[in-house]
């Protein structure tokens, strides 16, 4: 009885162990060097690629395997390498990470799911990681997010097909990190300028701050469930511009309270949990900065108004016809109309169902005097609905050796300024901000060029231009 009884105190201890051995096999602290196992499942990777009988694939062309359709099955020798963007070491994120394609100006970023939580312990920020395709999934997570995803499997409900976690075992099979840790550097955007394309990228908006109505308050409302957005604004031009952050109520920084300053925030750009906005997500609070001094938006009174078009005098659902103005379509048919919605008049180009594969609209102010005057501004607003894709563009460019004419044949200089994109909500007119034109001399013509399509659903949505105004300053 008593062997038996050291024997199985021996037995607990040597099982105990093992146990513990596992849990340290399993131990994703950040590591200075990788284990061997790790090491050789990169290196056999690495190996491949440069044998070539295994393919180094972007994380564009990854994303353009899913078709809006059914999860694509990927059955090729392909991997694909990106950094990681997301932390889930503050509770916002969960279960799922962001890879973007460069640790600094990155283009393109995806997402990835899997079945594991505190990610941040073995893919942490900048991490290099690659991910061995072949069979896994790529596509939505939920139907009609539009957000692509890589997953582990797929499953069916009567919404649709969509993509599953990558299992634990999936995940050490797949996924496999380098020694590189890099830093990245956030990609300076406005607000106006945030689309679709920069779903899973680390981001930074600088001149910004929360509304004014959301002072006192915290980043999570408790009477929320899940998330909280709150509302972030920035002056550029005589009104504000604003974009959401959204939080987690399992965020560690839920209960903090919002800065009332003006000043920088960082994030990953994502989307609302049905797809319907685009939304930042912090990674942690120690990525926001709002010191500064709240900004005040421009008063129009400080300025004298060269010209001004308000579209009051429009009729609605018409082909635009507007004394001085210039509409031409460079391909397809449609042209800029006329329209008016609750007393407010505006112009609108759409694709919908123009039958057209592309369709190139152009609306050309009439003829400025830049020499009548000094100090000129250039105001406008626009507005959207239905953009799916920032390949349904807006572009607004001027022109100083345009005849009035030949639209075509005249020398086009594009113009930044705020327009609105896929971030905003259907019918919200954002301000373009103050745009400098008093380097220019003669005659200015300023146009509106959107790019679109009849056919392809991804890009028929509309744009929207009102309030267009050339100012001086007094």
């Amino acid at each position: 009885m008593k062997t038996n009884k050291i024997l199985t105190f021996f037995t607990i201890v040597t099982l105990a162990l093992t146990m513990s051995s596992c849990v340290q096999d399993d131990d994703y602290t950040v590591p200075n060097s990788l284990g061997t196992e790790e090491n050789a499942g990169l290196n056999a990777i690495l190996a491949q690629i440069d044998a070539g009988t295994m393919t180094l694939v972007t994380i564009p062309e990854v994303k353009n395997m899913y078709q809006n359709s059914m999860p694509e099955h990927i059955e090729t020798n392909i991997v694909v390498k990106g950094y990681v963007s997301s932390s889930d070491q503050t509770g916002n994120f969960f279960k799922e990470l962001f890879l973007q394609d460069a640790p600094e100006n990155p283009t393109s970023g995806i997402k990835v799911i899997l079945n594991q939580v505190d990610t941040y312990n073995q893919f942490n920020v900048g991490r290099e990681v690659y991910i061995k395709l072949t069979g896994l999934y790529v596509g939505e997570e939920r139907v009609g997010n539009q957000v692509t995803a890589i997953g582990g499997g797929t499953e069916t409900d009567q919404y649709g097909t969509t993509v599953v976690s990558l299992t634990q075992n999936q995940v050490k099979t797949s996924m496999f990190r380098s020694q590189n840790t890099m830093t990245l550097t956030p990609l300076p955007l406005t607000f106006s300028q945030v689309n679709g394309s920069h779903v899973g990228l680390y981001v930074q908006f600088d001149g910004v701050e929360f509304a004014d109505n959301l002072n006192g308050l915290r980043y999570f409302d408790p009477v929320q469930n899940f998330d909280t957005s709150r509302t972030m604004q920035a002056c550029t031009g005589f009104e504000y511009s604003t974009f959401k952050l959204e939080t987690s109520s399992f965020a560690s920084f839920k209960d903090n309270l919002l800065p009332t300053g003006n000043g920088s925030i960082a994030g990953i750009i994502s989307k609302t949990f049905d797809g319907s906005s685009l939304i930042l997500a912090l990674n942690d609070v120690t990525d926001v900065n709002m010191t500064g001094d709240r900004c005040t938006p421009l008063n129009i009174d400080d300025f004298s108004v060269v010209f001004s078009e308000d579209f009051q005098t429009a009729v609605n659902n018409t082909n635009l016809d507007l004394p001085g103005w210039t509409n031409f379509s460079e391909a397809g048919t449609f042209k800029w109309r006329e329209k008016t919605f609750s007393g407010n008049g505006y112009a609108e180009f759409s694709t919908y169902n123009s039958g057209s594969p592309v369709n190139i609209g152009w609306l050309i102010s009439p003829g400025i005097d830049m020499d009548a005057q000094e100090n000129e501004f250039l105001n406008f607003k626009t507005a959207q609905h239905h953009l799916d894709s920032p390949d349904n563009t807006l572009e607004v460019m001027v022109s100083t050796d345009y005849d009035g004419t030949n639209v075509l044949a005249a020398t086009w200089t594009p113009i930044s300024a705020q327009l609105a994109s896929q971030s905003n909500d259907w019918y919200e007119f954002v301000d373009s901000g103050l745009i400098d034109l008093s380097s220019y001399t003669g005659t200015l013509y300023v146009a509106f060029k959107v790019t679109g399509s009849g056919t392809d659903t991804t890009l028929d949505g509309a744009y929207q231009v009102d309030d267009f105004t050339i100012l001086a300053t007094q």
